[in-house]
């Protein structure tokens, strides 16, 4: 009989939050609070985008499709972390393991060409505001969105072999390259904005692309500290810190970056609510 090797994938341990029973609860409720405000939030900028005409612009459609990754970036992990706690077990399956390696990567990497769309919106809207309407057309906006989303599939159903050998290269692709396409948007916009004469007209144009920025400083902040603690203690409790401040901090803290610097995202949420509580008080009436 030919002799093969016979070992299996087996089961992983994670790393868990803490042994103390008594803390448990309190980072269940902790964490399931984190989650129901990054979701809410997020389906709020949604539903705003979708609901007001005013918001049917090309900045708003991103920040959507934005939004709704960033959705399914906390519900990859946030779940199963609840469940583990509650269960007190820290075990997770082989498929499991993978198939959250998976979306996590997938919504990361959507975060980033997302990020990286928005600030060439911001680059054409303030470095070339005459030519904005023509070139972020409705036929652009749409192609650079599915782009995003269907790049990292195509990549994740080629072949092994093929992704064994650009697997580096993909790295460049979703990683290097988003991060300097930023860099250079950015670099002309504060160019252009100096070129202003006005202090008025300086702060109009910055406060267009404040929000975005913001976000941009804390999604790649957030990962240089995952990546800097994990390098230099994979098993530290600071690399743990820094995981949530990724996985769950930023996405939840996104709607409000956007929300509370821009006025017309708080016009149009203001008006979703107000649709919201007539349709809750007639259901219990």
């Amino acid at each position: 009989m030919e002799r093969r090797n016979q070992t299996g994938a087996g089961n992983f341990i994670l790393l868990g939050f803490t042994d103390d029973p008594d803390l448990q609860s309190l980072l269940i409720g902790l964490l399931l609070s984190m989650h129901l405000v990054t979701v809410l939030g997020n389906l709020l900028i949604i539903l705003a985008t979708i609901s007001d005409s005013h918001l049917h612009t090309p900045m708003y459609f991103f920040l959507s499709n934005l939004s709704l990754a960033d959705i399914g970036f906390t519900s990859t992990t946030i779940p199963k972390a609840l469940r583990n706690i509650q269960t007190q077990s820290r075990v997770i399956s082989f498929a499991g393991c993978i198939s959250q390696i998976y979306f996590f990567v997938l919504f990361a990497c959507q975060d980033n060409l997302l990020l990286t769309v928005m600030a060439y919106d911001r680059f054409v809207a303030i470095c070339h505001p005459l030519h904005y309407v023509v070139i972020m057309n409705p036929r652009l906006c749409l192609l650079m969105a599915l782009g995003s989303w269907l790049i990292i599939l195509m990549i994740a159903c080629s072949d092994t072999l093929i992704n064994n050998v650009v697997v580096y290269t993909v790295t460049i692709i979703l990683a290097v390259f988003p991060l300097t396409g930023i860099l250079f948007c950015y670099s002309q916009i504060f160019s252009s904005i100096l070129r202003i004469s006005s202090d008025k007209g300086k702060y109009k144009s910055f406060s267009t692309c404040g929000s975005h920025l913001l976000v941009v400083s804390s999604f790649y902040g957030t990962g240089l500290w995952v990546y800097l603690s994990s390098a230099a203690s994979p098993s530290s409790r600071m690399s743990l810190m820094a995981s949530v401040m990724c996985t769950m901090v930023t996405p939840m803290l996104n709607p409000f970056m956007y929300s509370l610097k821009n006025r017309e995202i708080k016009v149009a949420l203001e008006r979703v609510l107000s649709k919201m509580v007539p349709l809750s008080e007639s259901s219990l009436a």
